[in-house]
């Protein structure tokens, strides 16, 4: 069946994408071969490699802890740039100048900074100018620099959203009176916030992910840290390697599995209460003809005719 942005491809196509999938498994089988091939050879995919794995002391010394670190600070973060993001998002399409100018000066300047150079430098600012001890510092630094660098990206997130949104949803909420501030609580950002979810979750993955940095180049003891002691104990760094990245995988994964499902309770929820809340009808009598000005979802429980006399 084709459509406009889709034309149902004829024999000769089927035949071009069958030989293009055959190439593509048969390079992947041949890719797959050689990385195998190359860890027997270095005599990683021994026996002795792997077992330490199946070994409580390797987890509950090292990969456990650094899990939990890894965790910490990527909550911590998380907990702390989604709102701060929001609100700068929502200061960057404020009406007022003095606002919306500093606001958006201060998203593009830690927007453009690299996570690594804000934790690099929150870790020199809080060993000089803070008494933060030294093994907690890493801690620190590495949740500053996720918060002001996501922030950053989570405002434009936020204010892309609420942008998409049609003009005629804030317009139709001004013409009933609502305040600024109502209507980007009660009308834009509930609907924003479904649109936004993909990108937002994208973002958390990121920050979860970037915890990474603080402990390669901080001595931050999380998850990827590990490495280098069971390495030391157990001479396995590329198995060591491939069970931290299958963790993070792992962790992922659930991070977007929650995200899908929330998205998924947001809009059925919207389907639910659109179905039950009944409208506000804003009618024009100054003319004499009773013109229909605009209808809004109401947020009581009962349907209202609003007169602009």
């Amino acid at each position: 069946m084709s459509s406009v942005l889709y034309d149902t491809p004829g024999p000769k196509a089927k035949a071009r994408n069958v030989i293009y999938t055959v190439v593509f498994l048969v390079l992947l089988g041949l890719a797959g071969w050689w990385v195998i091939a190359t860890l027997s050879d270095k005599n990683q995919l021994d026996a002795d490699k792997w077992t330490p794995f199946l070994e409580g002391e390797v987890w509950t010394t090292f990969l456990l802890p650094g899990l939990g670190e890894t965790l910490k600070a990527g909550l911590i973060a998380m907990v702390i740039a989604l709102p701060l993001g929001a609100l700068l998002g929502i200061g960057r399409l404020s009406d007022h100048a003095w606002v919306r100018v500093p606001v958006g000066a201060v998203v593009e300047f830690f927007r453009a900074i690299p996570v690594l150079i804000l934790m690099v430098f929150g870790f020199a600012l809080y060993a000089k100018f803070t008494e933060v001890d030294s093994e907690i510092r890493p801690l620190y630094a590495c949740i500053t620099g996720l918060v002001l660098y996501n922030a950053s990206v989570i405002a434009e997130i936020v204010r892309a959203g609420i942008l998409s949104l049609p003009s005629g949803q804030a317009d139709a909420a001004k013409a009933i009176g609502m305040r600024k501030w109502q209507i980007m609580v009660y009308v834009l950002i509930p609907q924003a916030v479904t649109a936004m979810l993909p990108a937002l979750v994208s973002q958390l993955v990121v920050i979860l992910k970037d915890t990474a940095i603080a402990g390669a180049v901080l001595g931050f003891a999380e998850l990827l840290s590990m490495n280098r002691q069971i390495s030391a104990n157990y001479s396995n760094t590329i198995p060591t390697l491939v069970v931290i990245g299958l963790l993070y995988v792992l962790l992922n994964f659930v991070l977007t599995g929650f995200a899908s499902w929330l998205e998924k309770r947001l809009r059925q929820s919207k389907k639910s209460g659109g179905e039950a809340l009944p409208a506000v009808t804003l009618v024009d009598k100054a003319g004499g003809d009773g013109a229909v000005v605009a209808v809004i979802p109401a947020q009581g429980d009962g349907s209202d005719v609003i007169s602009k006399d």
